[in-house]
């Protein structure tokens, strides 16, 4: 197991952990996920990487119970995930999104609040304030009003993470979040993340730019279908782990030359 444990998250005073077990998925009728263990906690920054088709958004699905699996188990706190589900919350795609849908941005963070009240129960003075502080959090108070399709790409991502932080979820679980950002809107969104990490809540999110892993991330999970390797991004994100998943196709570039030094960097701070 990779990760330190804690005692508590700093957000809600408990230690939680997610373990995924010999998972296997099948998806209309194809393989989609073989043999994926892995064990991590809230705290950590998880980067699922393989190449399309690898079965990351799958994996992603599986975890939010979205898609059941056809072995294995996953487990938070203990106990199968599909009790937890208004702990854990999934952003999908930004293309799977009907950016056209007539709503505000209030009116998206209000629908993290459905699985914690219901959805034909009225909000009480505790979930308006549960919602006013994630706008807050997300810093989307001047567009609080606006419809969701004039927002830009990176606020778009924000008010859906800000939904997350209205259910009150522990775990966040992101479908190439950085995908169709601008330069600006990723360090935007690498802040954030690295804030919920630090709060204490998981974070999980498949990712396609390999040069940028070690700068965001704690753990690593490289699939191909298959698991290839998972743990630490300083110990297992190689040039051989990621050739493995990735085929004679990859580059060896210099920008991911400099990404496997980084980690190796980080894995002799780690060692100190």
């Amino acid at each position: 197991m990779s990760h330190e444990i804690h005692d508590e998250c700093d957000h809600c005073g408990h230690h939680h952990e997610l373990v995924v077990d010999g998972l296997v998925v099948d998806y209309r009728k194809t393989r989609a996920v073989e043999n994926v263990s892995l064990a991590t906690s809230c705290g950590n920054c998880v980067a699922f990487v393989g190449p399309n088709g690898a079965g990351k958004s799958t994996l992603l699905k599986s975890i939010a119970g979205l898609l059941r699996p056809t072995v294995g188990n996953i487990l938070w706190r203990g106990t199968k995930v599909g009790k937890w589900s208004r702990e854990i919350a999934y952003l999908p795609q930004r293309e799977q999104i009907d950016w056209s849908f007539p709503i505000t941005v209030r009116g998206v963070v209000e629908m993290g609040r459905y699985p914690q009240t219901g959805w034909w129960k009225s909000f009480n003075k505790n979930d308006d304030e549960v919602v006013e502080q994630a706008i807050d959090e997300m810093q989307l108070r001047d567009l609080a009003d606006r419809q969701i399709s004039e927002l830009s790409g990176g606020q778009q991502q924000r008010a859906f993470i800000a939904r997350a932080l209205a259910q009150e979820a522990h775990v966040l679980l992101l479908d190439e979040p950085f995908t169709g950002l601008d330069r600006p809107a990723q360090e935007g969104l690498v802040t954030v993340l690295e804030r919920l990490s630090t709060e204490g809540r998981l974070v999980i999110a498949s990712h396609h730019e390999l040069a940028t892993v070690p700068d965001i991330f704690d753990e690593v999970l490289i699939m191909a279908t298959h698991q290839v390797a998972y743990g630490n991004v300083s110990e297992v994100f190689t040039w051989e782990n990621i050739s493995a998943a990735y085929g004679d196709g990859l580059r060896r570039s210099p920008d991911l030359e400099a990404a496997f030094a980084r980690a190796q960097e980080n894995s002799q701070e780690v060692g100190v």
